[in-house]
């Protein structure tokens, strides 16, 4: 019985064997071609998903205060994204949640500093990050500067105004106060192919919006009344955060336009134009901490790697045709309308 069951498991084997000399000989041919690389590094790593601190900066080797650089990149969601190849990409208000937490949670923390890159994105997101960006200074008194990189644009606008102070590089794109609403009609195309759908509804707005049909004017009145609503809400958001900024001329210059940052600093929507570095010293001085050496902080998971100020989370990997990143984008992917506080000229 014995030999009958060793018989069957070598038999079992052979492919899963013929498989893998297959695929060695295959590798060996491509080294023997020069196709790869002659060395790999292979460095093990920690499973857990667990957040982690990295040190990105120390300005003394007795340095004990620390400054963290939270980031915010990307388009503002308030759910899980995937690629066109099924991966998984990190929910963006659950990751920015959870590192003002880790930054609120120790003591050694004594101010931050939000690195923004981002054009914006969904409106209630949006106001889930600047809620809870208000939050954190309200519970631990920790100053917060926001530091603008390429773009801080429209809902990347809207998290800054949560903090103490806005800095901008020189040539940072910011601004775009307003809202749009994203939704496409191919009904027109739908006619020329010859397909139509059957709509069973309950009431004549229930399909509002619907790529399947072109919008009446009954919809789009109800639509605009909407985002109406929502700019008003993002212009009383600048309004507490700009105080010197006379509200008639704010509401001239949030008509959707965006600005570089000096000519930001000169109309009141930031505070100053400097680097990563001078915001960080704009925390230190705002936590009374000027004149001590700091570390500089960053949080992350086990596979980052954060040599200094500037790193950041990997990129969450796209689709590659020809050395082109391929993504849909989301409102486009969804199929249906969506509220965005977005610079997506």
């Amino acid at each position: 019985m014995n030999g009958g069951l060793a018989s069957r498991s070598s038999a079992s084997l052979m492919p899963a064997f013929a498989r893998s000399f297959r695929l060695v000989m295959g590798v060996a041919a491509l080294f023997a071609a020069g196709c790869v690389p002659t060395s790999f590094l292979i460095t093990p790593v920690a499973a857990s998903p667990t957040l982690e601190e990295f040190v990105v900066q120390r300005e003394s080797i007795w340095a004990a205060k620390r400054i963290a650089i939270i980031e915010l990149e990307g388009v503002i969601s308030n759910r899980r994204s995937t690629t066109l190849l099924g991966l998984s990409e990190p929910n963006p208000v659950v990751e920015f949640k959870e590192r003002l937490d880790a930054a609120a949670a120790d003591d050694r923390v004594k101010a931050v500093v939000l690195r923004i890159n981002s054009p914006g994105g969904g409106v209630t997101a949006s106001d889930m990050m600047y809620q809870e960006l208000l939050s954190f200074r309200q519970r631990t008194a920790k100053p917060v500067i926001a530091c603008m990189m390429d773009v801080a644009a429209s809902g990347g606008y809207y998290v800054a105004c949560g903090a103490d102070e806005i800095y901008a590089q020189p040539t940072t794109v910011t601004g775009s106060v307003g809202v749009i609403m994203l939704t496409l009609d191919v009904s027109k195309g739908l006619d020329y192919i010859g397909v139509r759908p059957n709509v069973i509804k309950s009431g004549a707005m229930k399909d509002a919006g619907s790529p399947f049909r072109e919008m009446r004017d009954e919809d789009r009145k109800v639509f605009q009344s909407m985002i109406d609503q929502m700019y008003e809400r993002f212009l009383n958001v600048v309004a507490r955060a700009r105080k010197s900024i006379p509200p008639d001329d704010l509401r001239k210059l949030c008509d959707g336009r965006v600005f570089l940052a000096d000519d930001a600093r000169q109309l009141g929507l930031i505070d100053g134009v400097g680097t990563l570095g001078d915001a960080i010293l704009a925390a230190k001085r705002a936590a009374r901490i000027e004149r001590r050496k700091v570390v500089v902080v960053q949080y992350g998971r086990s596979l980052s790697y954060r040599p200094n100020i500037y790193a950041h989370q990997p990129a969450p990997p796209g689709t590659v045709v020809n050395q082109f990143m391929f993504d849909v984008p989301s409102w486009l992917a969804g199929g249906g309308p969506e509220f965005m506080y977005l610079w997506k000229p």
